[in-house]
């Protein structure tokens, strides 16, 4: 293979996932302003927004990392059947992680208010938001990840190009639309 050969590959492959995920990342950003009066209700929600997002893009894109390597090492097969026992478990360990690591941001962000003395939500509201938004992103970031890993490689594509940009933008849309979901429900019921 020469160098123009795996620059055409790089482009053809990497190109369409860095423009969606210019979209899709214009898409969070004009979704996280809209939540102005959410970050008035929940003092301090703001200060958490950083920390859920990265937890999404590298929670999900670890877990899109390793099934692209499974698949490229014939540990997986490229379909869903319900059955494969490491992509099942994959996916629920970064799903528990993901819900912890958000947990724990809530936890941190909560202490360094106090520290602080800044204005904040309780402690209970800032950690229910938060593991109400990893939970259900997540959950929705799964299916996206396994999509889009066996759906490149099926189509000849290299995941390991897919993944970071689509996988962690998808992160950032589901993310901030699911904060603001967990906050209704907060709002409503605490």
């Amino acid at each position: 293979m020469t160098v123009g050969d795996v620059a055409r590959e790089a482009y053809r492959e990497g190109l369409p996932a860095l423009s969606a995920s210019a979209v899709g990342g214009l898409l969070a950003g004009v979704a996280l302003s809209g939540m102005r009066a959410e970050f008035e209700a929940v003092a301090g929600l703001l200060v958490l927004v950083p920390a859920l997002l990265a937890t999404r893009g590298n929670v999900y894109g670890s877990l899109g990392a390793r099934i692209a390597t499974a698949l490229h090492q014939g540990l997986v097969e490229p379909r869903l059947r319900g059955t494969d026992e490491r992509l099942r478990a994959a996916v629920l360990a970064a799903l528990l992680l993901g819900v912890v690591a958000s947990v724990f941001s809530a936890l941190v962000a909560w202490g360094a208010l106090v520290a602080l003395g800044e204005p904040r939500a309780t402690v209970l509201e800032l950690a229910v938001i938060s593991f109400l938004a990893a939970l259900l992103s997540g959950a929705v970031l799964a299916v996206v990840v396994v999509v889009v890993v066996f759906g490149g490689f099926r189509r000849g594509f290299n995941p390991d190009t897919l993944v970071g940009p689509i996988v962690t933008t998808a992160g950032d849309v589901f993310g901030v639309v699911f904060l603001w979901l967990a906050v209704q429900v907060v709002l409503g019921v605490l």
